[in-house]
């Protein structure tokens, strides 16, 4: 059955997408406003409050949030993204009720209290340390810092000691009611769910809402750069990246074919090159992301000291090799791998319940897997090697973990 799009009186979207052949749902709220929204001085406060909301909301606290969703065999989770926060759940389908009142709970009823938060500070900032701890992770906190300089877009989801520390209840309260708006929020399931019920329980639990939207995000915008972080590991871990396309830009197809020909598996040129031909590099590969009004097309190296500076100029050649001499061959294998991840993702409820609700994020309609596919395919091989020329023509951000580089081109 096709996915189907409602909206509340007040701007609520509700999007649904029944499944045959499963016997479970998925559920979440999808809220247009994630570490990019937050206040200066502020960082890591919309994930902050996706920790807190846990800690009790509506009639239930801390414990009886989860064993209310558990003792019915269901699963409960959250994360925070720089566009976007998600609260979602798996369920079978006599627990839809359940799973939806729990979810309005949590981002409308909140306790936040200031005990607790003083607690949790200290669990994000252990997360805060096991990232920085982790440098395949952290090297990509370092690139966003290098290509989005100065910008909220730039900052890690996490924040830091200092915006951790100055976090407070009346903060998150603030801005839950300033975020959390009507016409910024999509309710989504798939899988084995009633389409009429969902609707009514929606309406239940989110129709009162004062009608509105929330503010627009801070502009980002590419900058390049370089950040260093020295610290001794290992292996060397390297990130390149070059502008990219937004979310609705007509090359936003092209580009992110020309980066699975570059480096999205072992057959690219990235793989073969630095890693099966020379032995240069235990991981590489290349990749492009997008959101409103930005985007980046990059790669990421990890090697040993001796062999990083060598593989880390290799790979910038063969991604401008790849973008001067990308070949029908080459695409046409980056089109299938690109088609066959999108209909695999959707196979599970959970992947068909984000889709769903970030496609409405984004183009504000449900757009239909094969209107994707039928996009991937309509890509010429002269728009995918104008992308990638597009992209490289623009200034580079670098990140190192344990490597000395030269600064960014």
């Amino acid at each position: 059955m096709s996915a189907r799009l409602h909206r509340l009186a007040n701007g609520v979207a509700v999007a649904v997408e029944p499944m045959a052949g499963v016997e479970t749902l998925a559920v979440g709220l999808y809220a247009d406003a994630g570490s990019r929204s937050e206040p200066a001085g502020l960082g890591g406060l919309a994930h902050m409050v996706e920790h807190m909301v846990f800690k009790g909301a509506g009639a239930r606290d801390a414990r009886a949030i989860a064993e209310d969703i558990e003792d019915v065999g269901g699963a409960l989770n959250a994360w925070t993204a720089r566009d976007h926060t998600v609260f979602h759940a798996r369920l079978l389908p006599a627990d839809l009720t359940l799973g939806l009142d729990v979810i309005a709970d949590l981002v409308r009823s909140p306790r936040f209290d200031a005990d607790e938060l003083e607690r949790e500070k200290q669990v994000v900032l252990a997360e805060l340390g096991e990232a920085r701890d982790t440098p395949d992770d952290i090297v990509f906190d370092h690139l966003a810092a290098a290509s989005w300089k100065g910008q909220r877009y730039g900052d890690p989801v996490l924040g830091d000691e200092t915006s951790i520390g100055a976090i407070t209840v009346a903060a998150m309260r603030a801005w839950l009611a300033e975020q959390y708006r009507p016409s910024g929020l999509v309710v989504a399931a798939a899988g084995k769910v009633d389409e009429g019920a969902l609707l009514a329980l929606a309406e239940a639990r989110f129709g009162d809402m004062e009608a509105g939207a929330p503010p627009p995000p801070s502009a980002a915008s590419f900058t390049g750069g370089t950040v260093r972080d020295n610290r001794r590991f290992d292996q060397v871990h390297l990130a390149l990246a070059h502008p990219g396309v937004a979310q609705g830009d007509p090359a936003l197809h092209a580009l992110s074919l020309f980066a699975g020909a570059a480096g999205g598996g072992m057959s690219s040129r990235l793989f073969q090159e630095v890693r099966e031909a020379r032995g240069l590099a235990y991981s590489i590969f290349a990749w492009s992301q997008a959101a409103a009004d930005t985007g980046a097309f990059g790669l990421y190296l990890a090697a040993d000291k001796a062999n990083a500076p060598h593989a880390f100029q290799l790979a910038r050649d063969v991604v401008a090799q790849t973008a001067e001499g990308l070949t029908d061959a080459e695409l046409a294998r980056a089109k299938a791998q690109a088609k066959a991840s999108l209909l695999m993702g959707l196979e599970s409820v959970q992947a068909r319940c984000d889709h769903l609700a970030r496609q409405l994020q984004i183009h504000g309609r449900i757009v239909e897997a094969n209107e994707t596919i039928a996009a991937l395919d309509a890509v010429t091989l002269a728009e995918a090697r104008a992308a990638g020329q597009a992209s490289l023509l623009g200034p580079a951000a670098i990140a190192s973990v344990g490597a000395r580089l030269a600064k960014a081109a």
